[in-house]
């Protein structure tokens, strides 16, 4: 994958304000070509803000638009199974007036969900470490001309990404659904 190819984030902010000022240099001055140009180059910018983003969440999983796969980390699958098991026992608990299933089963609920958020922060900062040591990596294997090099911590980054927007897909459809 080349650098043009590549989905960033910065990329797409620095694209965005470098589109925002040739639009309003060129409203300032009259010049419609520039003001045409600077939109366009804002478009595509949130274009690339879109692909950088994109990820595909499946139970266990995460695919990235860059091609990255990533497995989700043990606490995550196992606290998620725990919830539910814990749920379904505080439910059949309470349905049949039994206390002491239906404690266990809320407890086993909140521990469940306490090792599905380790699990979440774990693969968070594991993929944010992966795509920052990447990236770095990635810029001096380019300097130096080690293309194979450059190839594996591209690779690094993309992964630690795909990984990192996994936990963050995760984290945000639970908040939400707590509100």
């Amino acid at each position: 994958m080349s650098s043009t190819d590549n989905t960033s984030t910065l990329k797409s902010y620095v694209d965005s304000a470098a589109g925002a000022v040739q639009n309003a240099v060129g409203s300032i001055i009259g010049s419609n070509s520039d003001q045409v140009e600077g939109q366009a180059k804002k478009e595509k910018a949130q274009a690339e803000y879109d692909a950088s983003h994109a990820t595909a969440k499946l139970p266990g999983f995460t695919a990235s638009s860059s091609g990255a796969v990533t497995k989700d980390h043990p606490d995550r699958n196992a606290g998620s199974y725990n919830q539910t098991a814990g749920a379904a026992k505080e439910f059949v608990g309470g349905v049949l007036g039994n206390e002491n299933l239906k404690q266990s089963g809320r407890e086993q609920n909140l521990q469940g969900q306490e090792q599905e958020a380790k699990g979440q922060i774990n693969d968070y900062v594991s993929g944010a470490a992966d795509r920052a040591a990447g990236t770095l990596g990635s810029g001096i294997a380019g300097l130096t001309g080690d293309r194979v090099k450059q190839a594996e911590y591209q690779n690094q980054h993309d992964t630690g990404k795909t990984q990192q927007r996994g936990a963050e897909h995760d984290i945000v459809k639970q908040a939400e659904a707590k509100q």
